[in-house]
This record gives structure tokens, C-alpha cells and sequence, in this order.
């Protein structure tokens, strides 16, 4: 059984249609990468299958429950959100807003338990920002402060992480520190993960399955293999690409090559 599912949903900015009549599931314990071109609607996708944004038709559920009708706090226990580029809050340090986490498992006098003082150790250990701890959050750089924002996501403790552009202004090792991690905690944790991700041969890398979206509707829904193709990414992107398996790990791995015109006919 599904643990995310969206029926028929269309979400819409004031006339602007964004997400067309979209119907997916998402199953427990499954890593997931949503790609596209910009404006193609994988972070407001993500945004609608995590409640946060309102629905103009259709519906989402969460555990078969639609999530508009299930309070904040509990679909947080459940599901954590990390946006593209969040504020920094001003006067925290990095401890302080990894610990901003634990809100959804505070009681009501809002004081924190030991149990949420190790569970924010732990995150900070494993994003590797425990040695920043001190450190005044708006102050760091761009890279440091994204793993500050995973950790918060990891002190949260749901079971389903949705993250939009984890990798932004992290280097390539960051990245794959990054990915490393949330791919450790989808295999042995059995985390349920979704992410937008740009860089498409790093989605096809750590992806049991990538959606790839145009225009506001699925154009393609399987495994890597199956969704980085000359076909597919002339048809999604409007690119030209020579493909190549990965000895090592069987996954595909394209190169770019010259701009073609995005065509019109869909891939099931």
C-alpha cells in the first residue's frame, strides 16, 4: 500500500495552470527523484504532496488519509519538508536550529527531553556539522549551512523525507556526502525519500526511481535506466545524449550534447 498518493490533483497560480490532472504513489521505503526542466513543476509537486501547498483539484493523501484533513503537527512526526533555499533565522546558533527539528515532539510545556537532545546529537553527527555547533547559523557559508538545514531535517526523525534541491551550493563532495547520507538512511533505516534534484546523472546514481516532469505532467515514472534515454531526455529536456552504464553499479550515466527542439509526443 502507498504511503503518498495523489489523485488527479491540479495545482494552479492565480490563471497559471502548474501541475496538470497528476496521479502518482509513492511506496514506503523507496528513494525517488523528481527531475525536469524549470517550470516543469517538481518543487511545487513536492510541495503539494507534502500539504503545504492548496490543491485546486484532486487529492493527496497521506497513509490514506488526505492530507489537508491531518493537522500540522502530525504530518510532521511523519514528514519531514526541506525547502529550496530556506531564511536562516537570525540570533540561532547551528545546534539551536538543528534542535528546531524536535518541534513536532515537544509537549506543551515545549521543553526538550533528553531524548531530543540525542536525537539532535545524532543528526549533527551524521551531516557532519557537529563541529559547528557554537557557531552563529547566519554566519556560515552557503554549503555548511545546507547540511545545517539536513540535519534539522534528520532531528525531525519522520519517516518520509521530502527535500527540494538538497545539494544547492554544496560542492561535488558535499553532494555526494549528502546523497551518501540519505541514501544510508533510506537502505538502513528504511526512510522513504523524495527529492528534486538538477543534476540528473546523480539522481540516475542514487534512485530506485526517477519521475521526470514537462509542463506540469508525468512524461516519464520508472527505473533510471528506463528514464535516462537518448528518448526521454530529447523529449523532456530538448538535449541531444550520448548514454553510458557504470560498470560498477549498473546505473546509467549520460553526456550532454547539442540542444535539439523539445518535441511534442509523450512517453508513457
Amino acid at each position: 500500500m502507498p504511503i503518498i498518493r495523489a489523485e488527479k490533483i491540479e495545482i494552479a497560480y492565480q490563471t497559471t495552470s502548474v501541475i496538470r490532472e497528476l496521479t502518482l504513489s509513492i511506496e514506503c521505503g523507496t528513494m525517488i527523484s523528481l527531475v525536469g526542466p524549470n517550470g516543469s513543476g517538481k518543487s511545487t509537486l513536492l510541495k503539494a504532496l507534502a500539504g503545504q501547498i492548496r490543491l485546486k483539484g484532486g487529492k493527496a493523501f497521506l497513509d490514506e488519509q488526505e492530507i489537508r484533513h491531518t493537522g500540522s503537527r502530525a504530518t510532521a512526526r511523519r514528514l519531514s519538508f526541506l525547502p529550496q533555499a530556506p531564511l536562516v533565522p537570525e540570533g540561532l546558533s547551528v545546534r539551536e536550529l538543528v534542535a528546531l527539528g524536535r518541534f513536532p515532539h515537544l509537549g506543551f510545556t515545549g521543553l526538550r527531553s533528553q531524548e531530543d537532545e540525542r536525537a539532535i546529537d545524532q543528526a549533527m553527527e551524521m551531516a557532519s556539522v557537529k563541529e559547528l555547533s557554537a557557531r552563529p547559523a547566519e554566519q556560515l557559508s552557503g554549503g555548511q549551512r545546507q547540511r545545517v538545514w539536513i540535519a534539522m531535517t534528520l532531528a525531525q526523525q519522520s519517516d518520509i523525507l521530502f527535500l527540494d534541491e538538497p545539494t544547492t551550493y554544496l560542492d561535488i563532495s558535499h553532494q555526494i556526502e549528502v546523497l551518501d547520507l540519505l541514501q544510508h538512511m533510506n537502505r538502513d533505516y528504511r526512510r522513504t525519500v523524495v527529492m528534486v534534484l538538477h543534476d540528473l546523472n546523480l539522481a540516475a546514481r542514487y534512485s530506485d526511481r526517477i519521475i521526470a516532469l514537462r509542463d506540469g505532467t508525468i512524461h516519464a515514472d520508472d527505473t533510471p535506466s528506463r528514464v535516462v534515454t537518448p528518448k526521454i531526455l530529447e523529449q523532456v529536456f530538448g538535449i541531444q545524449a550520448e548514454i553510458h552504464t557504470v560498470s560498477a553499479t549498473g546505473r546509467p550515466w549520460f553526456i550532454p550534447g547539442r540542444l535539439l527542439p523539445l518535441r511534442t509526443d509523450k512517453t508513457s
